[in-house]
């Protein structure tokens, strides 16, 4: 689409209901000012949105030559008051510098006028802005900074819409007793969001966490299930178990898919029957449990092969929850650093924007972990000063340059078809590539080569 033109599409612009999709503008991160939370902009309804320099956040509706317009501030001093103006052009948004004078970059390129694709990078003065075309989101204030988000639990703190609702739903399911199964990569937080549940659940006794691959498999049942005195060879004392230290509280078994199958045989007599027998014990002792388990293996394949115990993995599912990693959650950049250099007790760091568009680029493949000792080790090298790109990491700094994913080509007749029925088959099987070819009747790598060419990505399709 040619960005010169300047037709206006005025049809379909409604906010429309829960699940509709909708396009928004995150303050993802200033570097100016990063130990503060970013914000998340709605531009539904909007023809023309222009950005500039203002006393406080702030987010105004108006009408401008006859179009409905968006007018943000942000509270940037390297900004122009009228810095960008981003408007709908058939269809698409296409961003124009409104003559400002520190200028506007897309993407790390000086731009005066170029479309806005999805996940597109917006750098105006020090702050850096990402925009989504089209986010699912019920309806929702033109503004929500950061700083006014009211977490019902710590961790629980999000700008993204689809996870809010995602959290929203994990709330209610912590004040019942059903088990939650926490999926996601490592150092995504599933911890975090365990004590959460924990602590919305008014369960007075303790958060219990187990690191499931962390136990030598010969001392699996007695570390978790207790022993009697003398049950074995080195058993001097009795042992309660983990199990039960978390008895009337939670308890959190990690990486719950390398627990050993015969550990897994007793854990799910434990979770039907409600009581635990020791290692040596012949009388059980009953226990009081909600059980939250978390992993970052596929425990349906795991189950397929017979290396996990299905009945385990049902009696476990109560509720699912899929944490994103990192990389799917840009949005909520600013939200992370804000919180990590708290905890690190840092609150005057700077960033170039070398060293913030790096930041936004990397992929993170160790997610928030990897981030935390990123900033701590940043932190340690600029000796109190701005962080610059040679502070980082050298897989983070060779982000910084990268090229930014190249927009699909357009597709027609045949073409736009396959790609259509390979959105359906990945939305109805929720990115699994491996249901989708055999919908398909094709074999996976035929199916992995059209995602390549479509520009699909099918994680992004997980529920």
């Amino acid at each position: 689409m040619d960005p010169s033109r300047t037709i206006t599409r005025t049809g379909d612009r409604g906010r429309g209901a829960r699940g509709a999709g909708k396009p928004f503008l995150f303050l993802a991160l200033r570097g100016d000012r990063p130990a503060e939370p970013g914000a998340r902009f709605c531009l539904a309804d909007a023809e023309l949105v222009t950005i500039g320099r203002a006393q406080t956040l702030s987010a105004a509706r108006a009408t401008e030559s006859g179009l409905a317009s968006l007018r943000i501030g942000i509270p940037d001093p390297r900004m122009s008051s009228a810095q960008v103006r981003v408007q709908r052009v058939l269809g698409a948004w296409v961003a124009e510098d409104a003559g400002s004078k520190n200028g506007t970059f897309l993407d790390g390129r000086r731009i005066e006028r170029a479309q806005l694709a999805d996940g597109a990078l917006l750098e105006l003065g020090h702050s850096f802005l990402l925009f989504r075309d089209s986010l699912p989101a019920p309806d929702g204030p033109d503004l929500l900074a950061g700083g006014d988000l009211t977490p019902a639990a710590p961790g629980l703190a999000t700008l993204l819409p689809s996870f809010a609702m995602e959290i929203e739903r994990l709330a209610l399911v912590a004040r019942a007793r059903m088990p939650v199964l926490l999926r996601g990569e490592s150092g995504t937080g599933k911890e975090v969001m365990a004590a959460a549940i924990h602590a919305l659940s008014g369960r007075r006794g303790a958060f219990q966490a187990v690191n499931c691959g962390a136990i030598a498999p010969n001392l699996v049942e007695s570390e978790l299930f207790g022993h009697r005195r003398g049950a074995f060879s080195g058993a001097v004392d009795d042992h309660p178990g983990l199990v039960r230290a978390a008895d009337r509280g939670t308890l959190l078994l990690d990486e719950i898919g390398d627990l050993p199958l015969p550990a897994q045989a007793a854990l799910l007599r434990v979770l039907q029957e409600e009581e635990v027998l020791p290692v040596g014990a012949v009388k059980p002792v009953k226990v009081d449990l909600r059980v939250v388990a978390a992993t970052h293996r596929d425990l349906d394949a795991l189950a397929a092969q017979e290396r996990f115990r299905a009945d385990l993995l049902a009696r476990l599912s109560g509720h699912v929850c899929l944490l994103p990693p990192l990389r799917e959650r840009r949005e909520d950049l600013s939200l992370i650093v804000s919180a990590l250099l708290a905890r690190m007790g840092v609150t005057d760091l700077t960033f170039s924007a070398e060293a913030a568009r790096a930041l936004l680029r990397y992929r993170w493949p160790l997610n928030v972990r990897e981030l935390e000792k990123c900033l701590s080790g940043a932190a340690v090298l600029c000796a109190g000063d701005r962080v610059e790109l040679d502070h980082l990491p050298a897989p983070v700094r060779m982000a910084a340059d990268a090229q930014p994913p190249v927009a699909p080509s357009p597709v027609e007749g045949a073409e736009a078809g396959r790609r259509d029925e390979l959105v359906s088959l990945l939305r109805e099987h929720a990115g699994n590539v491996t249901a989708v070819a055999r919908a398909m009747g094709k074999a996976r790598t035929q199916v992995q080569r059209w995602l390549r060419r479509y520009s699909l990505d099918p994680l992004s399709f997980r529920r």
